[in-house]
């Protein structure tokens, strides 16, 4: 019987991630989830998946069954995945030039329950940022509105995605980039991000590095997963580490999560 895995909506990063996963290892069945991290944790606590895709900061509000959570969740950690970075974008010609500048302005954050969504309020909470409109599209119906000037900004995560690579080639945009030292109060804010950096040349138009805040993302199961079948597939993703950043780069640098504290092979 194929391992289950929940991924993200169609095309979206964990999908990919799925699919890779698949190519790799034996027996994976790849499942889309538009919810992402939320409907994975859901879909694990329900029992139509084995294992999930998940952002790290959705982890611990499942285990204590706080919102969006209607109950706690007894999820376990697998392997860690990768470092998403997390980014604001607008057009080449906005008047829009920094992070700062999103306050009353209409931002993509994601479908509303996502996780990409929480990231977006977290991140502007964290700059004090108010007055932004939601805009609750996925990843590429909000490219669509960003394009369609139907939306001011989007956050996007991470690079390489296939909704950005095609955005970037249709129009021009900008990564918005952070104030001096507001990048330093989001990592401190929240602990589940990370320094990440976007280098030049990773998307059209973006002629330096950039820093940004990253994401740390999680394959979980539930705690009545067998626990032979969870070592199995946390040693498997170990010993096929550089096969999947061969098949996908957006697993580049999983080996060096692996061999983190917390994550034994």
């Amino acid at each position: 019987m194929p391992t289950r895995i929940g991924t993200s909506e169609r095309g979206g990063t964990f999908y990919t991630q799925g699919l890779a996963l698949k190519t790799a290892l034996d027996q994976i069945e790849v499942l889309e989830s538009p919810g992402a991290s939320v409907e994975n944790a859901e879909r694990l606590e329900a029992g139509t998946i084995d294992f999930g895709f998940m952002a790290a900061n959705w982890v611990p509000r499942a285990i204590r069954g706080e919102p969006p959570f209607a109950q706690p969740i007894a999820l376990r950690i697998v392997a860690p995945m990768n470092v998403g970075p997390l980014f604001f974008i607008v057009r080449a010609d906005s008047d829009i030039r920094s992070i700062a500048g999103l306050a009353g302005r209409r931002v993509v954050f994601g479908p509303e329950r996502s996780g990409m969504a929480q990231h977006a309020r977290v991140m502007l909470d964290a700059l004090c940022i108010a007055g932004a409109t939601p805009v609750h599209l996925d990843f590429a119906a909000g490219a669509a509105a960003l394009e369609a000037d139907a939306a001011d900004a989007q956050l996007q995560c991470p690079i390489p995605n296939q909704v950005m690579t095609e955005l970037s080639a249709r129009i021009l945009i900008r990564v918005l980039p952070y104030d001096a030292g507001l990048l330093e109060r989001v990592l401190a804010a929240v602990p589940y991000y990370r320094r990440a950096v976007m280098p030049r040349g990773a998307i059209r138009g973006l002629d330096r590095d950039l820093a940004q805040a990253g994401v740390l993302n999680l394959l979980v199961t539930h705690a009545r997963m067998d626990e032979r079948a969870v070592a199995a597939m946390t040693r498997a993703v170990a010993a096929n580490a550089a096969t999947l950043e061969r098949l996908n780069p957006l697993f580049r640098g999983l080996d060096d999560l692996i061999r983190e504290p917390g994550f034994p092979p």
